[in-house]
């Protein structure tokens, strides 16, 4: 039989007799207090009853019929469930024998009837005391076993997490280093780096590791870092072992008051980024050397195909005559030393009159005005580079004593000009106004400047002409040339 309690349970307590009036008296007295009571009569309900929802404390009868009060407490001690209740011992036997008995089935008090209300009171407060003492003590060393676990688990990953840094940092090239604000080194890693920054009993600063133009700039570069809490890099060299090295330093915030410095050596990186430098500046060179400037731009720029109309342009060959067979007479070094000093001079003249060099074909010299940069002075440059190609030619035969001359050819008109080529590219002209010019020049006189009507009607005002008259030439019939003669004064 339950009674209801007149306040909040202080706990649970299972009483146990055969007797209907003790567990009358005692329930009242318990739930008075202030204590939630549950009662039965036998011992196989107390076993059920204490495993169903296991109570606080029992209160336990010993002369019970079927089951003594001494089993029921060894079978509520043998059940995992319900072995650490406490079990006040509550009977008529006073005998020493019978006390012992209890204690040994596993009890832990012994009230003797008749019975005080105030000793039961007493002794139930005090065995639920030690009860909640007992458990929250078992709750503690369940968190401190717990806490210990857990922190040896911490332990042993923190400790593979050291030896994996050290075998990074073992592997690793990288210097690394910790400075506070004011450039003083606090941690160097120990790593490959070919920087060997060895630990020191002394306080190392930013002028122990570094030069002292360097150790000013990286330590500005530090107060930086930590002012704007962002990353920076930084280049410099050091002298390891007797030879220049580069590095290139990523510093960051790892606090308020320090930095991390990652260093890594970046030499190989330098000279293979200088070797390709240079390989670009020479090819870009070598690419001058043979396009425009402004196409070699649109070449370099992945233009598929480069290929521009120019309306007005004048087209000049200049061919030196019986070339052929003076260089039977030579020797082919000497053919090729004398030709490049002929062609190198009509480079020079074509630069300092704005002319693009086309190409040599053998021993003749082909350039034009007017492209790729449209120009309306083009047939007059022309012509001064004409006339200046005379001039050296003659010096060049009384400093040799040979009898070089010129056979030159002009013409103005439109033409077509582009790249062509894969591997080796060339920039080169088309049209009637070249071909024209061609006729000029192999159909000239040797020591001339044979240029067509277009090219005179362009500069008869400021140079003097003698007519020619008209001449054959193939695929356009009769033409009427003239020979350019020398600019007016």
């Amino acid at each position: 039989m339950t009674e209801a309690p007149e306040q909040s349970s202080l706990g649970n307590v299972l009483l146990v007799d055969d007797t209907p009036n003790n567990l009358r008296v005692l329930s009242t007295l318990l739930s008075k207090k202030g204590y939630e009571v549950r009662s039965v009569i036998s011992g196989e309900m107390a076993l059920r009853a204490a495993k169903a929802s296991p109570p606080d404390l029992v209160l336990l009868d010993i002369n019970m019929p079927r089951m003594n009060g001494y089993e029921v407490c060894q079978a509520l001690k043998a059940d995992e469930t319900t072995r650490d209740i406490p079990v006040i011992f509550i009977s008529a036997l006073s005998e020493v024998l019978d006390k012992v008995k209890a204690f040994a089935a596993g009890g832990v008090d012994y009230i003797t009837k008749p019975f005080q209300f105030a000793e039961v009171l007493v002794r139930v407060e005090n065995q639920l005391n030690l009860r909640n003492l007992q458990r929250m003590l078992e709750e503690q060393n369940e968190q401190l076993i717990k806490e210990v676990s857990d922190r040896q688990v911490a332990e042993t990953a923190l400790q593979a997490s050291e030896t994996e840094l050290r075998a990074l940092f073992a592997a690793m090239s990288d210097t690394i280093a910790v400075f506070d604000r004011d450039g003083t080194c606090l941690k160097i890693a120990p790593t490959r780096s070919t920087v060997h920054w060895p630990a020191s009993t002394t306080v190392q600063t930013i002028d122990d590791l570094f030069p002292p133009e360097q150790a000013t700039q990286h330590r500005d570069c530090i107060q930086q870092v930590l002012a704007q809490r962002t990353a920076q890099t930084v280049e410099y060299f050091l002298q390891v072992n007797g030879a220049d090295r580069w590095f290139s330093a990523n510093v960051s915030p790892l606090s308020d008051t320090a930095v991390i410095w990652v260093a890594r050596d970046v030499t190989e990186s330098k000279r293979a980024q200088q070797a390709l430098r240079y390989q670009q500046e020479r090819s870009e060179h070598l690419l001058l050397n043979i396009l425009p400037e402004p196409i070699a731009r649109r070449l370099k720029d992945e233009e598929s195909t480069i290929a521009d109309s120019f309306d007005n342009v004048t087209v000049i060959f200049a061919d030196l005559v019986n070339f052929t067979e003076f260089s039977t007479q030579i020797s082919s070094t000497e053919l090729v030393e004398v030709l490049n000093t002929i062609f190198s001079e009509f480079d020079y003249v074509a630069a300092r009159h704005g002319l693009e060099k086309i190409k040599t074909i053998g021993d003749a010299y082909m350039a034009v005005a007017g492209l790729p940069t449209p120009r309306s002075d083009h047939a007059n440059a022309v012509a001064r580079m004409a006339l200046d190609l005379l001039d050296f030619i003659k010096e060049f035969s009384t400093q040799t004593g040979e009898n070089f001359s010129l056979r030159i050819g002009i013409n103005s008109g439109s033409v077509v000009a582009g790249v062509i080529g894969v591997s080796k590219f060339g920039y080169d002209l088309w049209g009637d106004t070249v071909n024209v010019a061609s006729r000029m020049e192999s159909q000239g006189t040797p020591g001339k400047i044979q240029v067509t009507a277009n090219t005179y009607d362009l500069l008869k005002t400021d140079y003097e002409f003698e007519e020619r008259g008209e001449v054959e030439v193939k695929g356009k019939g009769r033409m009427k040339t003239y020979w350019l003669l020398k600019q007016k004064s």
